[in-house]
């Protein structure tokens, strides 16, 4: 039967034998005499102190005791290092760096460093744990932030779940530092030389923003150096491979699109748009000078990515000297016809004309879009249209478009100050000067046609054979009398103005419809809501979730 006594060390209540207990107070009394003369001898007696508490609690939850004995606090001791031989080895000058870093080493604890944060330390405490550079930790958030924001959840839950290190003997496990009186010692060391570099460098972080900015660039550009020599390098390459891909692929589509347009006529002007902007003298030098003044810049860096990738691909300055000359010279035509093709374009002519339409006896008129292909006289001839297609109509369903060019047609419906109807067709052309643009606006025609009471509308304003494009246009406005019905196309929404067949049909819950009804009110046209087609729908919607909800 052994005599047990409670002690409390820095807070924590132990149960320790009488015998166990004078050997540890000897322990005690030896460390402090021995750190007695340093410079914080009462801080370093107490991290001592927790580290010993901390061990005591250890043993006594992995053998499941209640009560310190000798052989603990000897193995405490063993573990922490006695004052003799740490005296010794002070004597010896065993206690370098050099031998304290690569023999003083244990497992590492993942702990917040409060010494080195940007916001809570949880980078560097990684850092520490790993024994790398928290810069790269940092790195790494940034990287998942940009991903998705994962970065910024990560953080904050290691933020919650991590500790941070308070006391000294959690700092020196967070990196790893062995914690016996040596390292206790060293620790404390290392942190008054750290002080002292600290007031050392005060001078030098009181200086002028000015110089400090000057470093701080200085220091960047340093380290941005070293990356491009190394790591950069490889970068480097691989965006150089991508932009290498990237202009061989264009360069081979230039080469193809120019055999196409010169070679076999795809680039004809009176085809399509915008090429219909180009006279058909002008149209293979035009597609030259481009082809050059493109192509050119693509051979040029295809030839600097090679060189400075793969050091090879260069050429001499005279062959340089005649590539840049015709360079210059394929911008300089393409500029000149530029300006030669925008100054048809400088003047604007318009004139009107008006054609009375016959009236209906309900005034109800149904608008459409006119289907019927229209043919040139050649196209007529080539495709012998009378012997072939005799007694035929063919079909036209290219409304959203003629060959890519602009909308040339835009319809308006008012109310018209008379009591029949009537169509004003308002036609207009640019061209050089004002008498060019209104023979060009002369010079194109529309297809309206009445049959009843159906009126169709032709969906372009058509020109003359291999004519060239000048922003040709018609508007034409619809002026029917008061209160008469509308009955609109829903092909003829795109041609609309202030009015929208679509938007109808959703009014009136009939979204598959091919037609919207519009009155001609004082407003203008108002859609025609059916009253009794809505309501009924509306009564169904309501039995169908009434029995729904009795399921």
């Amino acid at each position: 039967m052994n005599k047990t006594i409670i002690i409390n060390i820095n807070g924590i209540v132990f149960h320790i034998e009488e015998d166990a207990y004078e050997i540890l107070k000897k322990y005690m009394t030896d460390v402090k005499r021995h750190f007695m003369n340093s410079a914080d001898s009462h801080e370093i007696t107490t991290d001592i102190e927790n580290r010993i508490a901390e061990m005591f609690s250890e043993i006594l939850l992995r053998e499941n005791k209640q009560v310190i004995v000798e052989q603990d606090v000897n193995a405490v001791i063993e573990q922490m290092g006695s004052v003799a031989d740490f005296e010794s080895l002070e004597s010896d000058g065993k206690t370098d760096q050099t031998s304290y870093t690569y023999s003083n080493r244990e497992g590492r604890r993942l702990f917040r460093d409060p010494d080195d944060h940007l916001l809570a330390g949880v980078c560097a405490g990684i850092a520490n744990y790993f024994d790398m550079d928290p810069v790269w930790v940092r790195l790494i958030f940034v990287f998942c932030v940009l991903l998705g924001g994962s970065g910024i959840l990560l953080y904050f839950i290691l933020w919650i779940i991590v500790p941070k290190a308070v006391t000294r003997a959690d700092r020196m496990a967070m990196k790893g530092e062995k914690q016996n009186l040596q390292g206790f010692k060293k620790n404390f060391e290392d942190e008054l030389s750290s002080v002292r570099q600290n007031i050392s460098n005060f001078g030098h972080e009181a200086r002028p923003f000015v110089y400090k900015a000057r470093d701080f660039f200085g220091d960047f550009f340093h380290h941005l150096g070293v990356f491009l020599a190394g790591t950069g390098k490889v970068l480097f390459k691989i965006i150089g491979i991508f932009i290498l891909l990237a202009c061989f692929g264009c360069a081979v589509a230039l080469l193809v699109a120019l055999i196409a347009f010169v070679g076999f006529g795809a680039g004809d002007p009176h085809v399509f748009f915008p090429f219909r902007i180009i006279s058909n003298e002008h149209a293979d030098n035009i597609y030259l000078c481009a082809f050059l003044a493109v192509f050119i810049p693509l051979l040029s860096i295809i030839l600097v990515t090679l060189k400075g990738i793969f050091n090879v691909g260069s050429i001499g300055k005279s062959t340089g000297s005649v590539v840049l000359v015709i360079w210059l010279c394929a911008v300089a035509m393409l500029i000149y016809y530029a300006v030669k093709i925008s100054s048809n374009f400088r003047e604007e002519a318009t004139f009107v004309q008006t054609v009375n339409l016959k009236p209906t006896k309900n005034n109800t008129y149904y608008l459409k879009l006119n289907d019927i292909k229209y043919f040139s006289h050649d196209d007529s001839i080539r495709l012998d249209i009378k012997d072939h297609f005799r007694n035929m109509v063919v079909t036209d369903d290219d409304y959203n478009g003629f060959h890519g060019e602009p909308q040339s047609v835009s319809i308006k419906i008012e109310r018209s100050d008379v009591s029949y109807p009537v169509l004003e067709e308002s036609y207009s052309a640019k061209g050089g000067n004002y008498e060019d643009a209104l023979f060009n606006a002369r010079n194109t025609s529309y297809v309206f046609a009445q049959q009843d009471t159906v009126l169709k509308f032709d969906y372009t304003l058509r020109k003359r054979p291999h004519a060239l494009w000048h922003d040709e246009e018609v508007e034409l406005t619809l002026k029917v009398p008061l209160n008469s019905t509308l009955v609109i196309d829903e092909k003829l929404d795109n041609f609309l103005h202030d009015i929208n067949v679509y938007d109808c049909k959703v009014l009136n819950k009939q979204e598959r419809a091919k037609s919207s009804v519009f009155i001609m009110t004082d407003n203008g046209p108002q859609c025609k809501v059916d009253t009794l087609v809505t309501a009924k729908k509306d009564s169904l919607k309501k039995d169908t979730l009434k029995r729904d909800s009795t399921r």
